[in-house]
């Protein structure tokens, strides 16, 4: 049945796109070049350059944040995020398992420990049902925090995933924040271009967090980038990124322990023309989900990831869910001869729980997750794919 599967499916795809295509190519169609000349020929190529300003600028005019913080990468803002929003080594911080590892990583790094809670079939999106039940049994308020009965610790944050670029109800998450007085500190790094209700993802909580790294639907080579309301909080957040160093004309005066993870002149530079070209990337990947709709929604055996109600995604990974429970447990094989065909699809990511350095932390009965991650396949999703030569 799997090369049944498999052969239906690499017969659709070609219908849409011409093999060989990758799972996500940048695609520079702008002023990349000439933004990069101009850096080089400035002198000004590191951590303080006019791009910087400019790129993080264009993030808030793009996203509606009041304020943007350019970092090296997705996770260094996610570190800093969390730190901002008091996560340190007495909390549990809660996340879907469903997620890259960065996620997990950014939260051990401020010696924190992960919560993982169940997802929604929906938007494959932390549940916040799951997560209200979970704390209203398992924690107990003591002065104005939530502690673990079991472990003792308390609950310093929660962070949604937006996954593939899909709107977690956001919403609703925000609601169970607000109940129990926990930060929301959002994980917006695959979901550029997304909207929950017309409004961004990553402007909800006390801050969120993007990534421009070269599989994202804008990339600067490397980067990410923290959103916040909060002009405090971006103060703080700019100043920890900078090495926490006093500004001076000549002196290096560092008022406390601080991280170099500021995002560089030159990777802003690149990254200022891919956001002049972020809608058309955007019109182009969702051109492509209309297309594989079109064709992939003809196939029984196969269910096609759709932006949830109320929302409009950026389908930065078009996703497939193999329907059968014999198809799931082929998923391998498909993927196999897919990209035996030049069709290098991807499966989801392992669960964070299963990974050994987090197997053992603390975690809501995760049900719709194990169903799920083994029959997910990510298909070819750049915007580069609706150019001529793979048409």
């Amino acid at each position: 049945m799997n090369s049944l599967i498999a052969e239906h499916l690499i017969e659709a795809i070609k219908d849409i796109v011409s093999p060989p295509c990758p799972l996500h190519e940048p695609l520079f169609i702008g002023n990349e070049s000439k933004y990069v000349h101009e850096c080089i020929s400035s002198g000004w190529v590191s951590t303080v350059g006019s791009f910087v300003d400019r790129f993080e600028e264009m993030l808030c005019e793009f996203t509606g944040s009041d304020f943007a913080v350019a970092t090296v990468n997705g996770t260094s803002a996610l570190h800093v995020a969390l730190l901002l929003a008091g996560v340190s080594e007495d909390c549990e911080v809660f996340m879907p398992s469903l997620s890259f590892v960065a996620t997990a990583n950014a939260v051990a790094y401020c010696g924190a420990i992960p919560h993982f809670i169940d997802i929604e079939r929906t938007n494959l999106g932390l549940d916040p049902s799951v997560l209200s039940a979970h704390l209203e049994q398992n924690f107990v308020r003591t002065g104005s925090h939530w502690i673990n009965k079991a472990t003792g610790r308390r609950a310093g944050a929660i962070v949604p995933v937006h996954a593939f670029g899909h709107p977690c109800d956001i919403e609703a998450i925000c609601e169970v924040g607000k109940t129990f007085g926990i930060p929301i500190v959002e994980d917006a790094a695959e979901s550029l271009g997304s909207y929950y209700k017309d409004r961004h993802t990553g402007t909800f909580g006390e801050s969120g967090i993007l990534s421009f790294n070269g599989n994202k639907v804008v990339t600067c080579g490397a980067g990410g980038a923290i959103l916040t309301q909060d002009e405090e909080l971006q103060k703080r957040a700019k100043h920890l990124t900078t090495t926490a160093k006093q500004p001076h004309p000549w002196e290096y005066f560092h008022d406390q322990i601080g991280f170099n993870y500021r995002m560089p002149n030159l990777n802003a530079a690149l990254g200022c023309a891919q956001l002049e070209s972020l809608p058309e990337f955007l019109e182009r990947k969702r051109t492509l989900f209309q297309k594989y709709k079109a064709t992939l929604t003809k196939l029984e055996d196969i269910q096609l990831v759709e932006e949830p109600e109320h929302c409009r995604s950026n389908y930065w990974l078009q996703t497939i869910i193999l329907k059968s429970e014999e198809a799931s447990n082929s998923r391998d094989s498909v993927l196999h001869q897919l990209n035996q065909q030049g069709i290098l699809a991807r499966p989801a990511w392992i669960p964070l729980n299963q990974l050994p350095m987090y197997s053992s932390c603390p975690s809501t009965t995760l049900d719709v997750t194990n169903a799920i991650v083994p029959r997910l396949i990510n298909l070819p999703s750049g915007p580069k794919l609706m150019q001529e030569e793979y048409a």
